[in-house]
Order: structure tokens, then C-alpha cells, then sequence
């Protein structure tokens, strides 16, 4: 089945509003994963307005699935990762004043700087995604960085959706066909929610996880963070 990577900086942000440590963003990713998530993912940002640089290097000791960290990899961020190792690492190309990520690589343009990121992450043992727009083409040319796999950036698809599921998630699909055919692995995430995650993962073939934070935080203050959970399970077990 797509696993699930619960992405808590949401929970960061709550907790940066207030000072002090509370919510407690450690418990929180134990507490997500006790209740089924099969990962963590954290994106810190060099404001750390949410999740802190201390934080992703404190999570380790309390996470027993998978960890993953996102974000730009500028040089106090490839430091992080290669001091932290975690399972995985996606490099996202987002300006340091973005409120949230807005766009994937430019895999072409951008081939001999990601090579030699993703090389440097290599040598540490750390599985290695990189960002991605659903374009054909943009696919393609990644497998030359020598990324492990792709994440599909998917706030199209959510746009879209409510109109028009299946051309919100054509490109999608074609994306991930040619992720299969030239050996890549697939990861997706941005905009996924409980109203959209079941069609998606029916009808995109491979997909190995998902990262959800905002929708899946928003969800939990109505419905409860362990109900939330298992519902994004139970959604993502049905294709």
C-alpha cells in the first residue's frame, strides 16, 4: 500500500505561536506514529518559523518509522541532512520568504546542481526525492540527477478536483508511468486531504508515499489526530 508521512510543521507552528513547548512537536510525532503513520516528514525553513533546525535533529530519537526532510538545499540545510541522515531527503526549490512550496525543479536547467547535491547525500546513505511539477519531460530528465526518486507536487490536482477528477489527475498518471519506465520511484504530496487522497492513490499507478501536514492537521481539530490517521490509512489501502 502508499504509505503515509504525517509532515508536522503545522503542529511546530502552533507551538512557535506561544513560546514554550507546547504542543510538543517530539510527543506529537511518537503520538503519529503509535497511531499508524508510516513516517514523519519535516520541512524546516532558514526562518524557522515552524519546525527549528534543533528540532529536526531531536526528532530521530523518537521516530521509529521513516524520517524525511524537506526543504531548499542551501548549505545550512545539506549540513543538517547529512548530520541528522535520515531515511530520506526531498529537495524542494522554494524561495526562503515562500509561505509554502509552489513549484517543482526544473530537472533540465538545474541537472548539474542537483547531481551534485544528491550525490553528497549519497555518500551519507540517505535516500534522495526531488520535487517535481507533473511533466513528462521534467521526469524524464530527473533520472539523470541520480535521484532515487521524484515527489509529485500535487496542488494542481487539488485545485482541480472538485470539477474534474480525471483531468485533475491525468497528468499525474502520465507522470508516474514514465517514473515507472525510467526506473524512478514515486512519492506525491501538497493539497492532499480526505476528500481527495482515495481517488488519487486509486488512479495513480506505483505510488510509493504520501506527505500530508496541512490538510491533515486541519482535519484533526474537527475529527481528532488518531481518527485522522486511520482514515488516511484506510483511504490509501483501498486501491
Amino acid at each position: 500500500m502508499t504509505k503515509l508521512s504525517v509532515n508536522i510543521n503545522k503542529i511546530a507552528t502552533l507551538r512557535n505561536a506561544r513560546g514554550g513547548n507546547h504542543p510538543n512537536v517530539l510527543q506529537v510525532a511518537k503520538d503519529a506514529q503509535a497511531f499508524g503513520a508510516h513516517g514523519i516528514t519535516v520541512h524546516p525553513r532558514p526562518d524557522e518559523r515552524h519546525i527549528t533546525y534543533q528540532d529536526a535533529r531531536e526528532l530521530p530519537q523518537g521516530i521509529t518509522t521513516e524520517y524525511n526532510i524537506e526543504g531548499n538545499p542551501i548549505p545550512k540545510f545539506i549540513d543538517l541532512v547529512c548530520a541528522v541522515r535520515p531515511d530520506q531527503v526531498t529537495l524542494v526549490p522554494d524561495a526562503p520568504d515562500a509561505v509554502t512550496s509552489n513549484a517543482g525543479w526544473d530537472t533540465i536547467k538545474n541537472r548539474s546542481f542537483l547531481q551534485e547535491v544528491i550525490q553528497e547525500f549519497k555518500q551519507h546513505g540517505i535516500r534522495t526525492s526531488i520535487f517535481l511539477d507533473p511533466d513528462v519531460a521534467q521526469v524524464e530528465a530527473a533520472v539523470k540527477t541520480g535521484t532515487d526518486r521524484i515527489e509529485l507536487y500535487t496542488e494542481s490536482y487539488a485545485q482541480l478536483y472538485p470539477q474534474s477528477p480525471q483531468k485533475a489527475v491525468a497528468p499525474f498518471v502520465a507522470a508516474a508511468v514514465k517514473a515507472k519506465e525510467v526506473g524512478l520511484g514515486l512519492n506525491a504530496g501538497h493539497d492532499l486531504s480526505l476528500e481527495n487522497i482515495a481517488y488519487f492513490a486509486q488512479e495513480v499507478p506505483e505510488l510509493l508515499e504520501v506527505s500530508i501536514g496541512h490538510a491533515l492537521v486541519c482535519e484533526s481539530l474537527y475529527l481528532g489526530l488518531e481518527n485522522v490517521i486511520n482514515q488516511y490509512i484506510a483511504k490509501l489501502s483501498t486501491h
